[in-house]
């Protein structure tokens, strides 16, 4: 097996014996990018520096990016897919061009890393006559001369649009290919009739690797009468592609840059396929090593439940390095698709009977693989098992609960009721009906109290023959934060600025406080309003005099050692009689609460319980999402018999 690891040195020891500045990976959360949540592709960190902006390591600059496309995550299950991926790059800012970037990744592929020439195949730009480019006849004639150098076929031919291809087919010799700009142009506007001025782009060559020439697995129903190499038919995968920037729209249409550049990508997992003549990625070693780990545990082979092998593989693999860039699961932004990811991952660890607490071994794999390119991994290694065992542990409690609620729903929606002195009862007489839907209230209720995301929703009940109401849960999703957002300030004297992260850690930080000053100062003490903004809270509560700060020195200390031991934050739902009635929960505002309320426990890991209190929420789900160390700033009376503490996470 030819192992990435060592494509990877290759190819970056290849790129600095060739005058490029060898650059460590950005990190997968963009610096200063608020328009997307990851790194998507090797090129995204260097897009100022393709504009004209200069880099400070001068006009040749490669590495190998990591990078995270959450679009992908419902994709993961084939041979190609994955989340998390790296991509080798090289770049000339207005240094060298075509004569230079085609011989040498010419070179890299079929020398260095030994593609069967035979199996190698490239496309190049077959221009745009409304807009008044040329084609690329010197990318072509450059690609020829390396063929013709190896003894290969070089043939060039003109495919036109994808769907010319597919009727028009390839020829014996050809390997070269002209394509139009759907396929072989690049800018971040699209095809260039959609560039506005001022945008700058190019005609590409891409590398394809043809892992079935036999043309076997070729469907002509789905994917046209002929193979191609711009084809989905499975045959080719693409390999790599160097963009050639050197258009810019103006008013008079495209004229060349006084400076152009060259973009290269490559997907190293993809090249390695392609080493190892495999269209699978997951044989290569960088994945390979945890789908082993994942047979010795679950007792079962790969090829004989690709799909969940993939996915717990890919999922791990993502996780590792979300949370080695930082980004621990959550509920907001980033981590809510490392939350995904993982709880994704625990359900097809339960299809094969993986034994609970074994991610962190699979954790451990990855970091083995990566620790000598990724030394953060290595660094953090204990955090980031710590954190990915926490998390499939809470799930897992959280998914005993919700499947239960969920079985009640689908039989729900499966069987016909009538009511019986005034329940309802199973209509024994009409059989079970076909396909239906889970109601948008159901679905809503999945995610509010049993923290199921709603893909979780959407794929347990495709298994089940079921579909969702995906635009109600939508609507009701809006709802609910319109109302939060609105309803919030007069909710109780004061409430939530909003649902943010931040908000939320304060929110839960709350709670504790309020169970530490009932625990010094005594059970008198209640809530009498509050109001919890990102930057801080402010919190009133029944108390006749003030608090001396040896006090609240106290119950700082209380909270913090609280929020260290990082337990879990749960929800009981419960009718409110129930809850009035049990001592161990605190409440205030009962009359504000519907027959039907929800009560918040906050556990330590060692079973200590440090609250139990009515509340709708939000919170975060682990007390290790509460970031900084808990401070009161400032006691003070609020009103007669009322006291109020400021205090903020820092």
């Amino acid at each position: 097996m030819v192992g990435g690891n060592d494509i990877r040195k290759k190819y970056l020891d290849f790129m600095a014996e060739r005058q490029h500045a060898v650059l460590p990976s950005a990190a997968l959360v963009p610096d200063n990018d608020p328009t997307t949540l990851f790194t998507g592709s090797g090129m995204q960190p260097l897009v100022p520096y393709l504009l004209g902006e200069p880099h400070p390591k001068g006009t040749r600059l490669t590495d190998s990016q990591k990078c995270f496309r959450a679009e992908d995550i419902d994709e993961v299950g084939d041979t190609s897919h994955t989340t998390f991926f790296e991509m080798l790059g090289n770049w000339s800012l207005g240094d060298y061009f075509k004569k230079e970037q085609i011989p040498w990744i010419a070179s890299f592929y079929l020398d260095v890393v030994g593609l069967n020439p035979e199996n190698f195949y490239v496309t190049v730009f077959a221009g745009d006559e409304q807009a008044g480019i040329p084609k690329d006849e010197e990318a072509a004639m450059i690609w020829q001369e390396e063929f013709k150098k190896r003894g290969l076929s070089h043939g060039i031919a003109h495919m036109g649009s994808a769907e010319e291809a597919a009727e028009r087919g390839m020829k014996e010799g050809e390997r070269i290919f002209y394509y139009d700009a759907k396929e072989n142009w690049w800018s971040r506007a699209g095809v260039p009739e959609n560039m506005p001025v001022g945008e700058i782009g190019g005609g590409d060559s891409e590398m394809f690797y043809d892992f079935d020439p036999s043309d076997s697995i070729h469907d002509p129903e789905k994917f046209g009468k002929f193979s191609h190499p711009a084809s989905d038919n499975g045959r080719f995968m693409e390999v790599g592609n160097s963009v050639f920037m050197e258009y810019i729209k103006t008013e008079n249409g495209f004229e060349k840059l006084p400076k152009q550049n060259v973009d290269f990508g490559g997907g190293l997992e993809r090249i390695a396929a392609a080493a190892n003549n495999s269209p699978d990625v997951y044989k290569v070693d960088l994945l390979w090593n945890v789908i082993e780990k994942i047979q010795t545990l679950s007792g079962k082979t790969y090829d004989s439940n690709t799909e969940a092998f993939r996915v717990i593989t890919d999922h791990i693999r993502g996780a590792v390095f979300m949370i080695g860039d930082d980004v621990m699961p959550s509920n907001s932004e980033q981590g809510y698709f490392v939350r995904r990811l993982l709880r994704r991952a625990v359900r097809f660890a339960d299809k094969l009977e993986i034994p609970n607490g074994e991610f962190k071994n699979l954790a451990d794999g990855v970091i083995d693989m990566y620790r000598n390119h990724y030394t953060n991994l290595s660094e953090q290694r204990d955090s980031i098992l710590e954190a990915i065992q926490k998390e499939e542990s809470q799930f897992r409690k959280t998914l005993e609960n919700g499947l239960k609620q969920f079985s009640k729903i689908s039989l729900e929606v499966h069987l016909t009721t009538k009511e019986v002195d005034g329940k309802k009862v199973v209509d024994k007489d009409v059989p079970p009906v076909g396909k239906r839907t889970i109601g948008a209230k159901n679905a809503f209720e999945l995610f509010t109290t049993y923290g199921f995301p709603i893909e979780l929703t959407e794929e347990i009940a495709a298994e089940k023959g079921l579909t969702v109401d995906i635009k109600g849960f939508q609507k009701l999703m809006d709802e609910h934060r319109a109302k939060s957002r609105a309803g919030a300030e007069q909710k109780f004297k004061g409430g939530l600025a909003d649902n943010s992260d931040q908000v939320v850690q304060y929110h839960t930080a709350t709670h504790l406080m309020l169970a530490a000053l009932r625990h010094f100062l005594g059970d008198h003490i209640h809530q009498a309003g509050s109001n919890i903004t990102g930057e801080r809270l402010r919190f009133d509560f029944t108390h006749p005099e003030k608090v001396d700060r040896d006090t609240l020195d106290k119950i700082e200390e209380w909270v913090n050692d609280a929020i260290k031991t990082g337990g879990e934050v749960y929800v009981e739902q419960m009718p409110k009689s129930e809850a009035e009635n049990d001592p161990t929960v605190e409440g205030s505002f009962w009359d504000r609460y519907p027959d039907e309320v929800k009560v918040y426990n906050i556990k330590g890991d060692d079973g200590t319980m440090f609250s139990r209190e009515l509340c709708g929420g939000p919170h975060v789900e682990t007390l290790s999402d509460i970031k900084g160390t808990f401070k009161i700033k400032k006691e003070e009376s609020s009103s007669a018999g009322i006291r109020r503490i400021k205090a903020v996470l820092v």
